[in-house]
């Protein structure tokens, strides 16, 4: 028997007998958009490896597993609708609150991240997610104290809990696909969060209103919620997630349904003192994309210079292993902003035909406005690199240089390492084609060069390939590893850069002398990846716990 102040599923009002259904909905989709937006959130600092979303997803059930402990407990108690409206209301609250307490904190730690400072970085990321605490705790206290609400007779519980249970999944279910198809991409991850907090809001104080008079004048007093939220997110919006790093001004960001975009502009030049003397690496007006943490520079740009000292450069190298070496048709995966294409334009001429794949169409828009990727012998093609080139080949396309720019730890598409991938590739080259890629390698704790990845992918490739160099590229923790299509020495290379012209291209003439620099012994471990089983993750964790471990080196 309930308690005499208790309002039973018989007493409810018809309104609010049917409000709860909305209640329940509105609750399971903004817990799983919370989920969703929080990796994001978090994405734009550490990354988006698996590692993050374990840690976000296996916290945010801890979460969801209290909350249903409490939620019963206290639904038991005292199964008042008005005390349920009142735990929507302020874990709405709490959640729109998130992403602006958690702002300062993000701060601190994208400088912890880029100042390689891992203690902070990981004291950082378990403080973020410890604000998540409260609010899902309260979202998941929902579904068991609505199923108390409602339930008429024991004989109707399971079929009153079922159905509600099922509303509540069908809400999670459009909570998954909503930010990440049109919230995120159209109005950022701090509207997202006061989108769908604000929603959540305004079922709870509305379903509160219906209940009663006395309830009315609860809401009333609860009116504030949403006020203030709306003026703190505000406030919170007009400042860039990650400020700009010292020397830079941030030109344009976005948050796409893949990456958290920046794209930056150096204010100031930056180099290095050499003999007392300091030399340029990147002019005032270079321009930068940097995705998600910001760690890595993913594409470089600079009105009257094509050649940057990177990664980039050596891609130029790769027709050279050829003993005639030709290049009439390029594909790039992992475009971004298109520094590999341009470069290739400038060198080798507009009459190389290039398809640039990327995945990701803001990076395409970022290209073209920033970056000057408006080449007229550039194919850009919006899908995945593997997908494309599958079905370029299946076209008819054949290819001189395949080159893949998609990796980074510890963002590295496994699909895009396997035996399979590379033999598809292979069948999309011509006679003497090459398949180029870029790879990343960190410091151990003890300083020495972890290159597990490397190895697993030079295994790899070995299988595929005639032969497969290994360029590591000078100042940096990138390799390029190369497969070619028939037998091919490094001293073939060495010979073609004995004999450029004078006239020869500066980017060309330096990209070779770069690779040949880099040139290093090509180590293959016992690893193999197959589309069956690539262990790419457990690799590339394993790299992230010793690059913390080492202090940070990438």
């Amino acid at each position: 028997m309930s308690p005499p102040s208790a309002v039973t599923a018989q007493s409810l009002t018809s309104w609010s007998r049917a409000w709860l259904p909305l209640a329940v909905f509105t609750s399971g989709m903004t817990t799983l958009a919370i989920e969703l937006t929080a990796s994001r959130l978090l994405g734009n600092v550490f990354g988006t490896s698996n590692l993050v979303w374990a840690n976000v997803i296996g916290l945010m059930l801890l979460y969801l597993t209290v909350g249903y402990f409490v939620g019963g407990w206290l639904a038991d108690r005292a199964p008042r609708p008005a005390r349920l409206y009142q735990i929507m209301a302020w874990g709405a609250f709490f959640s729109g609150l998130v992403p602006l307490v958690a702002r300062p904190v993000l701060s601190a730690a994208a400088n912890a991240v880029i100042g390689f400072e891992a203690g902070v970085a990981l004291g950082s990321f378990v403080a973020v997610l410890v604000l998540f605490a409260l609010p899902v705790t309260l979202l998941g206290c929902v579904s068991p104290f609505a199923v108390r609400i409602a339930v008429p007779t024991v004989a109707q519980a399971g079929k009153v809990a079922g159905r509600l249970y099922a509303i509540s999944t069908l809400g999670s279910l459009v909570g998954t696909f909503l930010p990440t198809l049109w919230t995120i991409p159209a109005l950022g991850t701090t509207a997202t969060f006061f989108l769908f907090a604000t929603l959540l809001l305004s079922v709870a104080l509305i379903g509160l209103a219906l209940i009663g008079s006395a309830e009315r004048r609860l809401a009333l007093r609860l009116a504030w919620m949403p006020l203030a939220l709306t003026a703190l997110t505000l406030s919170a919006q007009s400042n860039p997630l990650r400020p700009p790093p010292q020397g830079s001004r941030l030109l344009w960001e976005y948050d796409s349904a893949y990456n958290y975009i920046q794209v930056l502009e150096l204010t100031a030049p930056i180099g290095q003192v050499v003999n007392g003397e300091f030399v340029t690496l990147w002019e005032a007006g270079t321009r930068e994309l940097r995705l998600n943490e910001g760690q890595g520079i993913h594409s470089v740009w600079h009105p009257q210079r094509r050649d940057f000292g990177g990664t980039w450069d050596i891609f130029l190298a790769v027709p050279y292993l050829n003993a005639q070496p030709t290049i009439e048709r390029l594909c790039v995966i992992g475009l971004a902003g298109g520094t590999i294409s341009t470069q290739y334009t400038d060198v080798f001429g507009e009459g190389v035909q290039i398809d640039g794949i990327e995945i990701d169409p803001a990076i395409v828009e970022a290209g073209r406005r920033f970056f000057g990727m408006t080449q007229p012998n550039l194919h850009v093609i919006v899908e995945d690199g593997r997908l494309a080139l599958r079905r370029l080949a299946r076209e008819g396309a054949r290819y001189d240089v395949i080159a893949v720019d998609a990796y980074r730890v510890p963002y590295v598409p496994w699909h895009l390492t396997t035996v399979e991938f590379f033999q598809e590739a292979r069948a999309a080259l011509t006679a003497h084609g090459a398949v180029a890629i870029n790879v990343g390698r960190t410091v151990r704790a003890d300083g020495s060069q972890d290159r597990r990845l490397i190895e697993a992918i030079t295994h790899t490739m070995q299988q595929v390939f005639a032969s497969v160099h290994t360029l590591d590229v000078p100042d940096s923790f990138n390799t390029i590893l190369i497969g070619t299509a028939q037998p091919s020495s490094l001293a073939t290379l060495a010979a073609h850069y004995a004999d450029l012209p004078p006239e020869a291209p500066a980017p060309l003439r330096r990209a070779l002398a770069s690779a040949i620099s880099g040139a290093r012994p090509s180590v293959a471990s016992d690893v193999l990846f197959t589309d069956d089983r690539a262990p790419v993750e457990t690799i590339i964790n394993q790299m992230v716990i010793d690059y913390l471990l080492g202090g940070g080196q990438p």
